[in-house]
């Protein structure tokens, strides 16, 4: 998985497009207020079609093509049951205002912020809402024991921490160590419609520096095990709970390390429970070892958090952790 260095996209107008890389995959994109046209169509779309909730998740691929992919039942983690054999997907582009979407089992038409659904006749079927879901957890206060990581003030609980108008940049570590304990830490992707899988807004948060639970932009993708949400390689989220990039998202976390004997041995495995966007993704999940290159590194009952730095500018707030 390569990284791709800083160089700002200037547009012919002299404004600055993207404040982070620039390769023939195109841009990355890290201001809201700075997205293509593409991202205006790009997202969540609901609605009842006769007795049936649908969910739509509209994903930009750059240069007006789109891939999409329909849920009976709801959104994922609003009704969908989250199997994905029913995932019923199709592509598309933008033409004339219009975005026309084609798969085998669907087909459907997207203007003004409204997704028609068609029949096979091309008739409409009904229509969908694009709408911008939130955490519930998005902005969670501290309860009285927490320590405040990060509050947008000041990188100082962070070794190599830096600041980005008052986000926490990728790639710093905690200063201290923790063991077990309850996280709330909120991110934000790049939006970066032509990178492709683990090249489109990757880090991580690594817990004890031995446990990666993946941060990547997989919005509208199946939920693998390399993925948003996953314990990297290790084990896939229950559901794919990803938000569209430069959307604030969040994990709340309650885990407990591995217990080791007086000689080191581990007598218990470390487990987690995983809230993405405050839906539950793992649930007591223990772990055989370390994940991803960790695999066979030595656990350990304490040790620091790190947020990835793997090339992509991906920021961070409202980070607090309650030691137990």
């Amino acid at each position: 998985m390569k990284k791709h260095f800083a160089n700002a996209i200037v547009l012919c107008t002299g404004t600055v497009l993207s404040v982070f890389a620039a390769d023939a995959k195109g841009p990355v994109i890290t201001d809201p207020a700075k997205v293509d046209a593409d991202y205006s169509v790009q997202g969540d779309y609901t609605g009842t079609i006769g007795e049936q909730k649908i969910g739509v998740q509209v994903i930009a691929q750059g240069d007006a093509q789109f891939n999409a992919v329909k849920y009976p039942g709801g959104l994922p983690g609003d009704g969908w049951n989250a199997d994905k054999k029913n995932r019923q997907t199709a592509t598309g582009m933008t033409q004339e205002g219009k975005t026309i979407l084609k798969g085998e089992q669907w087909s459907a038409e997207i203007s003004n912020g409204k997704l028609a659904l068609l029949g096979a006749d091309g008739k409409e079927l009904g229509l969908l809402d694009h709408i911008e879901r939130k955490s519930p957890t998005l902005g969670a206060e501290p309860p009285k024991d927490a320590v405040i990581l990060f509050d947008g003030k000041s990188p100082d609980k962070w070794k190599n921490g830096s600041l980005d108008n008052g986000l926490l940049r990728e790639g710093p570590q905690t200063a201290d160590n923790f063991g077990d304990f309850k996280l709330h830490l909120e991110f934000r992707l790049p939006y970066k419609p032509k990178g492709r899988g683990q090249d489109r807004g990757n880090s991580g948060l690594y817990i004890l520096d031995l446990y990666e639970c993946q941060i990547l932009d997989s919005f509208g993708l199946e939920g693998a095990f390399n993925e948003c949400g996953s314990m990297y390689r290790q084990k896939a989220p229950d559901v794919n709970m990803c938000f569209p990039p430069l959307k604030w998202q969040t994990y709340d976390i309650d885990f407990s390390s591995a217990k080791l004997d007086g000689e080191g041995n581990k007598n218990q495995k470390a487990k987690i429970t995983v809230r993405h966007n405050g839906v539950v993704i793992h649930d007591n999940y223990e772990f055989p070892s370390g994940t991803g290159s960790r695999t066979k590194k030595k656990e350990s009952s304490e040790g620091p958090l790190l947020l990835q730095n793997h090339g992509n500018p991906v920021r961070f707030q409202n980070i607090w952790i309650v030691p137990k």
